[in-house]
């Protein structure tokens, strides 16, 4: 269990420290269970809509959709759930290139971040949490991911 905490606690930290003020966050993270985190430091993110999500994975069933871009981008993943439709946030490394149609955002952009283990917050949830400080999610896994989503919308009647 002490290495479970302890892990937590690295990676808190590590996430904490996109801010110029970590402490801050953690504050946010005890307060609200969720902090806005500027991008473009520790990571970016690609805003991907729950519809291409949801297509290339061929369900909308959280667990399931967990699981599968657990194994396929190995990486950290975001929801925005105020509603079924809210969009997920591929969390990538600052300087790797991006060049699909999903948004990139980065400097000047906050993203909300919820704080690891048990939800609190109503507006976000990790789909999949970081496993170790910067390990980020690949943006060519992302990448051939959502054409898997192109061509099945292509060949469904």
């Amino acid at each position: 269990m002490t290495t479970l905490n302890g892990n937590k606690q690295l990676l808190s930290a590590w996430l904490a420290g996109a801010d110029p003020v970590p402490d801050a966050v953690h504050a946010a993270w005890a307060e609200r269970g969720m902090a806005l985190l500027p991008l473009g430091r520790r990571f970016d993110a690609i805003r991907v809509s729950a519809e291409r999500i949801h297509a290339a994975v061929n369900s909308s069933e959280p667990g399931t959709v967990a699981d599968f871009l657990g194994g396929w981008l190995a990486g950290p993943v975001i929801r925005d759930i105020r509603s079924g439709l809210g969009p997920y946030y591929v969390l990538i490394a600052t300087g790797a290139p991006w060049n699909g149609a999903e948004e990139r955002l980065s400097t000047n952009t906050f993203l909300g971040v919820p704080r690891l283990g048990r939800p609190v917050s109503m507006l976000t949830r990790w789909v999949v949490p970081p496993s170790a400080p910067g390990a980020l999610c690949d943006p060519a896994h992302l990448r051939a991911l959502l054409l898997t989503a192109e061509a099945l919308r292509v060949v469904e009647p």
